[in-house]
């Protein structure tokens, strides 16, 4: 691996990092598969790997990247990339995947808006089911409207550094 920031890298941290932070992704919900191969992208220093090198240093066969590699693209956290010339695919990290992840969601909030919708009304709206959903109607609407504003608060801290 290489040196980063002067430091050399510790390869055993590196790779007790991984499987923690994939733990950790894991239990927020993220398969284990596409957590690890995340967080592998992650402690790369070019952010970008080949599948066959995402199998190496993860110790697995190259169809279990291949689903966790497709899950991650579906999520917004990476993407794929063929240099000219070169027949390998390359996954890479966006320039700012857990902005770009977010933000892809905000489409799945309105439609969970409507749904949450319906269902109250199906539900009855006076009834505890109802009010429920409407509740949750009511946070993914007021979530929905902040988003923009706090992204923007975000990306203006960013450029200051």
């Amino acid at each position: 691996m290489s040196q980063n920031g002067g430091a050399a890298r510790d390869p055993d941290a590196v790779a007790r990092f991984v499987e923690e932070f994939a733990l950790l992704l894991n239990e927020s919900g993220i398969p284990r598969m596409p957590a690890r191969t995340l967080a592998a992208l992650m402690v790369d220093d070019r952010g970008r790997l080949t599948a066959a090198q995402l199998a190496e240093q993860l110790g697995v066969s190259p169809a279990a990247i291949s689903g966790a590699v497709r899950y991650l693209m579906q999520v917004q956290l990476i993407v794929r990339k063929r240099e000219p010339g070169d027949k390998r695919d390359h996954y890479s990290l966006l320039d700012d995947p857990w902005y770009e992840a977010i933000m892809s969601r905000d489409k799945e909030l309105v439609r969970w808006q409507s749904m949450l919708e319906e269902g109250a009304r199906a539900a009855g709206v006076d009834t505890s089911a109802g009010r429920r959903l409407s509740q949750a109607r009511r946070f993914f609407a007021f979530v929905h409207a902040e988003l923009p504003g706090l992204m923007d608060r975000w990306r203006a801290q960013e450029q200051r550094g």
